[in-house]
């Protein structure tokens, strides 16, 4: 996935301009209130005149817009603070998930202005009509973006499996899927997003790595080193270290739901057996409960498991804390290998986190060396099931932001 960084470093006089738009730019997006020309001036080194030639170029490619006045007590004007423009770019952020499909438009500020769901079984379905079924929901939440003159600057696409960089699928075995070139496919119907130089239209990545991003982005004070975990039919997981996604050599890092958790245990749909799902993913935990074959859409699935844990049901408190303690056994083996204090539980996972964190805080206690004196932190996602498609659409955006001259060269 193409992932911008941030200007750092002596640079060209090329570049120059590129440098000054980013520093800016930075700057408004980052303060706690609208900053002005001058208090930029001030906090970058740069000229007011370079400021204002800047800011000019940013407000005319819709990426800032002046605030409303501050009051002042003295004589003069009210000064005008800059904010990130609400009508400018914007990102589309897709997923595709075993049993449910998601588009949602997140603007420059990182605020969710749109969000779309169609619940539905997709594992009978070919990877043909599931994306095409994406296509026409996400045509939905594009039409309601331009209804509010966002353009949508990009689009980035979340999968439950192992994707390459040319965005073909490998596997997604929760969906039947192998080899399937979801770019590829996407591209057979109309343009969602706008030409941006040097960008795919669309990119494909794993939607726990994209869950990670929502979750960094979404608590900028938080943690900066932590593992996420997607709790769904499958498990996966975004591993984060100093703030940076890490995807391994071939971007395939993650894959915590096929860890063994008894190597002679069930079979599980990747051919293993004993993996992590087969104790902990959705279909498991409700067949424990006793709720299997009850037909139950993701959230509403997770909703009736914490309604009846809450209500004291011994089938239910039973099936969570089995499925925390296998859960346990798999995220103590990547707290010994990575050092990490913090665990995130999220997608279906989140709302049940009061009753899965007491046995994966035992097993981490059991298991984990240096437990004793250094604690490991549970607790349940910001972001929830909208993680994935909101971390792909914020990664648009913020790609712009530390690249607005990308932005700005973009064919009329």
């Amino acid at each position: 996935m193409t992932r911008p960084d941030a200007p750092a470093g002596a640079v060209r006089q090329g570049s120059l301009r590129e440098w000054n738009l980013a520093v800016v730019l930075g700057r408004i997006a980052a303060a706690d209130r609208p900053p002005s020309r001058a208090e930029l001036a001030t906090g970058t080194g740069l000229t007011r005149a370079t400021v204002s030639a800047v800011v000019e170029d940013l407000r005319a490619g819709r990426l800032v817009a002046e605030a409303e006045p501050t009051p002042r007590s003295g004589a003069g004007r009210p000064s005008r603070g800059l904010v990130l423009a609400p009508d400018g770019p914007a990102g589309l952020g897709l997923e595709v998930n075993v049993d449910y499909l998601a588009a949602c438009v997140v603007d420059l500020a990182g605020r969710v202005r749109h969000h779309r769901v169609h619940r539905a079984d997709l594992r009978p379905v070919s990877p043909a009509d599931a994306l095409a079924r994406l296509a026409d929901l996400a045509a939905r939440v594009r039409a309601e973006a331009a209804g509010e003159d966002l353009t949508l600057a990009g689009a980035v696409l979340a999968v439950p499996g192992l994707v390459d960089d040319a965005g073909l699928v490998r596997l997604a075995p929760n969906l039947g899927w192998r080899d399937v070139p979801v770019a590829a496919l996407f591209a057979e119907g109309p343009p969602l997003t706008a030409h941006v130089d040097g960008v795919p239209p669309l990119v494909v990545d794993n939607e726990a790595n994209l869950a990670a991003l929502g979750e960094l982005h979404a608590a900028p004070v938080g943690p900066r080193s932590f593992l996420h975990i997607s709790g769904e039919i499958g498990i996966g997981a975004g591993i984060v270290l100093d703030g940076a996604l890490f995807r391994g050599t071939r971007g395939w890092s993650g894959e915590i739901g096929h860890l063994p958790v008894h190597p002679d245990g069930p079979s599980c749909r990747c051919g293993a057996r004993g993996c992590l799902e087969t104790y902990a993913g959705q279909e498991a935990i409700l067949a424990a409960a006793g709720l299997a074959g009850a037909q139950l859409p993701a959230d509403t699935a997770t909703t009736r498991l914490a309604e009846l844990a809450a209500a004291g049901d011994p089938g239910t408190l039973r099936a969570l804390a089995g499925a925390g303690s296998a859960l346990g056994v798999a995220v103590a083996g990547v707290v010994n290998l990575l050092d990490l204090d913090t665990v995130v539980l999220g997608g279906g996972y989140a709302p049940l986190t009061p009753w899965l964190r007491p046995p994966v805080l035992a097993e981490i206690s059991r298991r984990v060396l240096t437990a004793a004196w250094s604690p490991v932190t549970v607790r349940p996602a910001a972001l929830g099931t909208a993680a994935a498609a909101v971390g792909g659409a914020g990664s648009v955006v913020r790609r712009i932001l530390a690249r607005p001259a990308g932005w700005l060269a973009r064919p009329a």
